[in-house]
């Protein structure tokens, strides 16, 4: 069995070299975030980066017809296989840790399983999964929704970024047939649990530098257009303007509020003003809400009463169900690991939605300042070495029982 305290010093040197590789790549100079989104440059240096790590340890190395890189030790076509992994993309400047954690985590948990002899009989995959944060197509999770089903290929190929590219031209020029999208049976079929470790996107934790996720909250992005006219800004009269700037941010501190009452959240994030000019009355305010909450009913209906007040026309772009992680996988983590805290979360990753097809967990790894999705996002060496440390042991554990309820098929 590996020891935690050992394991993390054996891991130390693997995880500093793959972290300093992979910690300049997107990075920009100015806000010190980054800026990895699907399918750009960025995106295409994390994932060469990737397919060394894999090919450096003599793994089978795979890219699926969403665009999601695969890594196998061990043959995936047995079935029963453990899986781990997270995604390599960002949001607009955003942290290291997000997503990166889990990767690297990943092949330094393998390294140590190898050093230990405890790979166990069943196939190990380590995935990095496409589009994970939506930053550039507007749609969360795409690489997971894809392969699960969730999302329809036809309105994948069709999503575009803000400069007009879809989704399809932008996996062409990246070298990837659009075509091939969709629900991926064959690699789900593979799977019999998936763990992913991720940074803890609050301050939930406390003192444990190591927690297992129990639900995700429910959560969706909604498209808020509110219409107007253009116009001079220095010729026309304040009781003559049609000027949707002001009914937004109405709706702005409107959304907050009625979040507050119904102890939930929403967030306008992304917003787009046409014709954008200094000196123009808008035309059209274009923003985005991202809302959340413990409860389906109470999101629900907070949406609704948002949407009825704002006087925008409003599309759902996505929305995810609260995920109830696999409830033995869970607590057999937690006991694993001498009694690590459960926490839900409000924020959506990749388990939340492989969880309606397989078994799946979360670890997550203390954040000492709560921020996420920011260049302030940290987290602690010794944590982060922790995490391996706790990977490794749960992936040692899975690897070697098959007995486990969670995992029999």
């Amino acid at each position: 069995m590996i020891d935690p305290e050992e394991a993390s010093a054996q891991a130390e040197d693997g995880f500093r070299r793959m972290w300093a590789e992979l910690l300049p790549v997107g990075r920009h100079g100015g806000s010190g975030g980054y800026r990895r989104h699907a399918w750009t440059a960025a995106d295409a240096e994390c994932r060469a980066w990737f397919e060394e790590q894999a090919r450096a340890r003599g793994l089978a190395y795979e890219v699926d017809g969403n665009g999601n890189q695969w890594a196998w030790s061990g043959d995936p076509a047995a079935g029963g296989a453990v899986v781990t992994g997270s995604h390599l993309d960002s949001v607009p400047d955003g942290g290291a840790f997000d997503g990166p954690l889990g990767v690297v985590s990943a092949f330094a948990a393998l390294d140590l399983l190898r050093e230990h002899d405890a790979t166990g009989s069943r196939p190990l995959g380590i995935v990095n999964f496409g589009d994970e944060e939506g930053a550039r197509f507007g749609v969360a999770c795409v690489g997971s929704r894809l392969m699960t089903g969730v999302l329809d290929p036809g309105r994948a190929r069709a999503l575009t970024d803000d400069g007009g590219v879809s989704l399809a031209t932008a996996m062409e020029r990246a070298g990837r047939d659009p075509s091939a999208l969709g629900r991926d049976e064959e690699r789900l079929s593979r799977i019999a649990a998936f763990v992913e470790l991720h940074v803890e996107q609050g301050r939930n934790l406390g003192e444990a530098p190591i927690g297992v996720a129990s639900a995700i909250w429910p959560h969706g992005r909604w498209r808020f257009d509110f219409h107007g006219q253009a116009n001079h800004a220095g010729t026309t009269r304040m009781e003559d303007r049609r000027d949707p700037m002001p009914v937004f941010a109405a709706a702005v501190l409107d959304a907050q509020e009625r979040a507050r009452r119904a102890g939930a959240l929403a967030t306008f994030g992304k917003v787009a003003v046409e014709p954008n000019g200094t000196n123009a009355i808008a035309s059209r305010v274009t923003a985005w809400l991202d809302s959340r909450a413990a409860d389906p009913g109470v999101l629900d209906a907070l949406v609704a009463e948002i949407t009825r007040a704002s006087g925008a026309e409003v599309t759902r772009e996505s929305y995810t169900p609260v995920v109830d992680f696999d409830g033995p996988l869970r607590d057999r983590l937690a006991g694993l690991l001498g009694g690590a805290p459960v926490l839900p979360t409000g924020a959506g990753h990749d388990a939340g939605i492989l969880a309606s097809a397989v078994p799946t967990a979360m670890l997550f790894v203390r954040n000492p300042t709560g921020v996420s999705h920011s260049p302030e996002e940290q987290a602690e060496r010794a944590d982060c070495l922790a995490g391996v440390a706790a990977l490794a042991r749960v992936l040692e554990d899975l690897l070697t029982d098959p007995v486990s309820e969670s995992l029999a098929r």
